[in-house]
């Protein structure tokens, strides 16, 4: 049986997005990997990667760490346009990581709602950088 093909837009410097790719492979599957950062997505992509994940465009922007304020994206007059413009012109501004499976697009904050659109069981325990048990010993998630 072959694994099911998974995308991850990635940021290697994000603990959840570690977290999320962890558990990825957790389920022995090995995702395609796009560090959006280098390799950010055109606008087509990121239109349908949010009508994908069934939600409002500012619910893709980032705050922290991001120039968000210093571009006033908080203020309500910006349009769903002009928001994905912003995050094209600066991709540091989409949160991540985004998902896609078979089962469905997800923006996996915290890391594991992956486990919602991966529906592979686990393959070991697992548990988050910081410690944080995900998966028990007997295979089941803990919540």
């Amino acid at each position: 049986m072959s694994s099911p093909s998974v995308t991850i837009y990635h940021n290697p410097a994000c603990g959840t997005s570690r977290n999320t790719l962890a558990l990825i492979r957790n389920a022995g599957i090995e995702p395609t990997v796009i560090e959006y950062l280098k390799t950010p997505p055109d606008r087509s992509t990121l239109e349908s990667l949010i009508a994908r994940m069934n939600i409002p465009v500012r619910a893709l922007l980032r705050e922290k760490g991001t120039p968000f304020a210093e571009l006033d994206l908080g203020a309500t007059h910006w349009t769903d346009a002009q928001l994905i413009d912003f995050m094209l012109a600066h991709p540091i501004l989409i949160n991540r990581p985004i998902v896609v499976t078979p089962w469905g697009v997800k923006l996996c904050r915290p890391s594991e709602a992956v486990l919602d659109i991966l529906p592979v069981p686990q393959k070991a325990p697992f548990a988050k950088e910081d410690g944080e048990i995900v998966i028990a010993a007997n295979g089941e998630r803990v919540r």
